[in-house]
């Protein structure tokens, strides 16, 4: 049973239900849904027939809605694709008006004003790249730096100006009420500049009165970067985007980046996700490349919550194939996770109190004892979260009977929830934490298991027991 959880994007080559169930089968913990391509139609196909399998197989996959952000894109073009060289003289425009191999529009009105001469924009993920060589009132000069395929909906940015989008689209609104409406679990938020950002996502959850869905912050942009702590501060998780931080900053700085964002948010007791390119070569071929499995070993051994897989499971050929080798890449890495160096970390940066304490003592006897579980009966899922940060070298079963709280957890490290009814006593929970368990996973006789959480239920705010138990 991996720890490390994995979210995988839907589309077109997993939306089918029987290759979703395959998925499900072979290790998959969320889906990802794309709002910058999908539409409600999608999202209510993929909805539905997820949780038709969450109750066929007894499971409790969440769902990840990705929102589009404060994007600029390219406006149409005469053609399907116009071929841009390098040297080459493209005119820039702000209107709607349909562009061919000389010019072509873009959808922000503000850009003449706010670019200045000599900066760039970038189309795609680094696909073109255009210098700004004059400005006019309504259209910028371009020079051609890198040459490439223009297509119709390519994501245009520059790296040198900070441009001053208003933050939550109107879209992204309506996407955010849908996904209240819908029950979604996690929000990931595009293109978040500093923790102002994220508040006003959670302005609007606060007026939908919605408290179930978590907010996972997208690092892509180098002032996200800068704001980091203050971004770890006010998010649920943060989601590392590689794609479009590695076409904001220097490809180079992304590795050392992602270390350190991992780092904060183990110590900020926040969940870490990274994104883009892990088996990037498996859209096309049923196996991955060795700098592809080492890139995923190596943030597994950082102690990444989860990881996620975009192309290769939307347009790839071979999603189920996908989801096995990432489960067989995880399982083998986390044999050589440094569990004790990060319990140690996350100890020194535990404030002080009852819950954390507890929390360290679990994972350090689950980890002195070899214990085969940690069973965490719980309301909020606060106990599960807290022993989570710690990272103990066994799985944590949390035990609730709350769907909501058991798929909020569903990115946590090493955690997995179970359905149960509700406790009505102590030797009620003993007893069923020990037959749930037997349930959910293989145990022999002999093994050791570390019951933990909160008594009396829904009178206590914090955990204040732990009890070992050998079966």
């Amino acid at each position: 049973m991996n720890k490390t959880k994995i979210v995988a994007t839907i589309g077109p080559a997993s939306q089918d239900k029987q290759i979703l169930k395959q998925m499900i089968l072979a290790g998959l913990d969320v889906i990802r849904i794309n709002m910058s391509y999908a539409d409600y139609d999608f999202c209510d196909d993929v909805i539905t027939k997820l949780n038709q399998l969450n109750e066929e197989l007894n499971t409790n996959v969440a769902i990840m809605m990705d929102l589009n952000g404060p994007t600029i894109v390219v406006n149409q073009l005469k053609k399907k694709t116009v071929e841009l060289k390098e040297g080459q003289i493209v005119e820039v425009y702000t209107d709607e008006r349909v562009g061919d191999e000389t010019f072509f529009s873009i959808s922000y009105q503000s850009l003449v004003q706010e670019l200045k001469y000599n900066s760039h924009l970038i189309l795609g993920d680094n696909e073109v790249v255009l210098k700004i060589v004059d400005k006019g009132e309504d259209v910028l000069t371009c020079m051609v730096e890198k040459s490439g395929v223009l297509k119709a909906g390519m994501k245009v940015i520059s790296p040198d100006c900070k441009l001053n989008l208003h933050f939550l689209t109107e879209k992204d609104k309506q996407d955010i009420v849908y996904a209240h409406e819908h029950q979604i679990d996690f929000l990931a938020l595009s293109f978040v500049h500093s923790s102002e950002d994220v508040l006003e996502v959670n302005d609007l959850l606060i007026q939908l009165n919605d408290n179930r869905i978590s907010i996972l912050t997208k690092i892509e942009t180098e002032e996200a970067v800068e704001e980091i702590d203050e971004i770890i501060r006010v998010s649920d998780g943060i989601l590392i985007a590689r794609g479009d931080l590695g076409v904001s900053l220097p490809v180079e700085r992304v590795p050392g980046i992602q270390k350190m964002i991992i780092h904060k948010c183990h110590n900020e007791g926040k969940v870490s996700l990274v994104a883009t390119e892990f088996l990037a070569s498996m859209e096309n071929s049923n196996h991955p490349t060795r700098a592809e499995v080492s890139d995923v070993a190596n943030a597994v051994l950082d102690g990444v919550d989860a990881v996620i897989l975009s192309g290769e499971t939307t347009v790839g050929k071979y999603p189920i194939e996908v989801l096995t080798m990432m489960e067989k890449i995880i399982e083998t890495a986390e044999k050589d996770i440094p569990y004790y160096e990060l319990l140690d970390s996350a100890m020194r940066t535990e404030e002080e109190g009852i819950t954390g304490s507890i929390a360290y003592s679990v994972a350090t006897c689950a980890n002195r004892l070899r214990c085969v579980a940690i069973v965490t009966p719980t309301v909020t899922g606060y106990t599960a979260r807290r022993i989570s940060r710690f990272r103990p070298s066994c799985p944590i079963v949390t035990l609730s009977s709350d769907e909501a709280v058991i798929k909020q957890l569903s990115l946590c490290f090493g955690v997995y929830g179970v359905k149960i009814s509700e406790f009505t006593s102590f030797d009620k929970m003993m007893k069923q934490s020990i037959s749930s368990l037997k349930e959910f996973m293989d145990t022999k006789e002999h093994d050791k298991v570390i019951i933990t959480g909160g008594y009396p239920f829904h009178e206590v705010k914090h955990t204040n027991f732990m009890r070992i138990e050998e079966l």
